[in-house]
């Protein structure tokens, strides 16, 4: 199906409540799939949790709760979360469901069919921070670099997957599969490497999907995560699969360019066309975890301040590089963007509109509108470049007033031309700013619908709806 579009985050482990590198993925997605909704397409956008993880039931024991209780709590702070944000998901998959389990089963018979799995003995070191097996050579100074702790030693007899069948397909799939190209290469460097086989059961675990054919082993977690964006589709398969893009975050690379493709390849899958690997949100240049104790709590934020403004301020940063994020940072950007240049753009128009009104003409404001280049940027995911490029036509469309000294010459021509631009500007921030581009909408008389409207002039008999200011100022 030529005009589908199917996005997935990575589901998320619920030790913890979520931290705002979690609301940095979903809010990615989310501007995902609005744009593609707007550019006319059939969209269906996956997130959830994972909560088949044993971290997540060491921490339900650490607080001495009873596991489901402890998950079904947290999963609550990731629904609220995506509530919060105005996340436009399809669906939230929970790894605990019935209908989950069944297809990890099914696949994992289908690869078992193939020949791909053995049973053998492993002995290693596996990171339960991670949920992954990890080798001496991976480690810094005997700990994992990605959660700055020893891993363990475990030695167990075990079922295998046969990775190391697939290492010359994954070589010609990663670099065109995995973007950008940096962590392409990384991943490249690392199969030409060569490929060990990957234990893919735990034995006697309490927790988890029971392997096929064998109760004494549960399905490794990573395993059983990856297939999610399979099992999250449930009676849409068909229709969706293969996955347009799945966005995650660099530290699980590996699983999503090696593991997951490999896995799909055994079992007869088509393979998803991009893996989005984006960036950690930094603070002060060290990385916010909850395995290092210094997140910030993205539901305090959204009891301070709006939806669009957190999504904004998230938005803004880079995709592919780290980026450093806080609160100030969120001020800064709704003060100096949002609420300066939008907010006092919208204001000033519509103050004017409903005092002069319009007279309808060819909009040539609209050609200082770089749109091939913000339609690319968006394309290409790096959003902070398209940002860049929309809040240069509202500095033009600012200009504009002033250089043409509007609440003087009470022009209506050039006022139909600005609140054209207006509508304009509405759809193309929409994907990133909802709500706020929704409200000027019907200041305006008009609804979001298609990027096609850009091109569609703005009716002249409109009736300004007054809506306060759009961004106050946050003191």
């Amino acid at each position: 199906m030529a005009n589908k579009f199917y996005v997935t985050t990575a589901i998320d482990y619920v030790n913890a409540k979520p931290h705002v590198g979690h609301a940095f993925e979903k809010t990615l997605a989310d501007a995902i799939a609005r744009w593609h909704r707007i550019e006319g397409k059939d969209v269906f956008f996956l997130t959830g949790v994972d909560e088949n993880a044993q971290k997540n039931v060491q921490a339900a024991e650490k607080a001495g709760v009873p596991v489901k209780e402890f998950i079904d709590r947290n999963t609550g702070f990731f629904l609220e979360l995506c509530k919060k944000l105005n996340i436009s998901y399809n669906d939230f998959i929970r790894t605990t469901a019935k209908e989950h389990a069944t297809v990890v089963q099914n696949i994992l018979k289908k690869i078992i069919e193939k020949g791909d799995i053995y049973k053998s003995n492993y002995k290693g070191y596996y990171c339960t921070g991670c949920e992954a097996f990890v080798t001496e050579k991976e480690l810094v100074n005997g700990k994992c670099p990605e959660h700055n702790k020893e891993p363990e030693f475990r030695k167990e007899e075990a079922y295998f997957f046969k990775l190391s069948n697939y290492q010359n397909e994954l070589l010609s799939i990663i670099p065109e599969y995995v973007i950008p190209k940096a962590k392409s290469n990384e991943i490249t460097a690392r199969v030409e490497q060569g490929l060990n086989d990957l234990c893919i059961t735990r034995k006697n675990a309490e927790w988890g999907i029971d392997f096929p054919g064998d109760k004494n082993f549960k399905v490794y977690v990573w395993i059983d995560a990856l297939i999610n964006y399979i099992s999250g589709l449930k009676d849409k398969e068909k229709k969706y699969w293969p996955a347009d893009v799945h966005v995650i975050g660099k530290g699980i690379n590996w699983f999503h360019s090696v593991i997951w493709p490999a896995v799909l390849l055994s079992a007869g899958y088509k393979l998803p066309k991009k893996l989005l690997v984006h960036g950690y949100l930094t603070l002060g240049g060290g990385k916010i975890s909850k395995s290092l104790g210094n997140v910030i709590d993205p539901l305090e934020l959204t009891e301070k301040y709006s939806a669009d403004s957190i999504r904004y301020s998230l938005l803004r940063c880079s995709v592919f590089d780290d980026s450093d994020y806080s609160e100030e940072i969120l001020v800064e950007r709704h003060n100096n963007e949002l609420a300066n240049k939008l907010g006092n753009l919208v204001s000033r128009v519509t103050a004017l509109v409903e005092r002069y009104g319009i007279e309808k003409c060819e909009n040539k404001l609209l050609k200082k509108l770089k749109f091939q280049e913000i339609e690319k940027t968006i394309n290409d995911y790096e959003f902070d470049k398209a940002l860049n490029l929309i809040f240069e036509f509202i500095d033009n469309c600012n200009e504009y007033v002033q250089e043409n000294k509007i609440w003087e010459t009470h022009d209506e021509k050039r006022l139909y031309e600005l609140a054209d631009s207006i509508k304009a500007i509405a759809i193309l921030l929409w994907p990133f700013i909802p709500s706020s581009c929704e409200k000027v909408a019907e200041q305006f008389g008009f609804k979001i619908e298609s990027l096609k409207q850009i091109n569609e002039p703005l009716k002249d008999k409109i009736k300004i709806k007054k809506k306060g200011i759009l961004f106050e100022k946050i003191k």
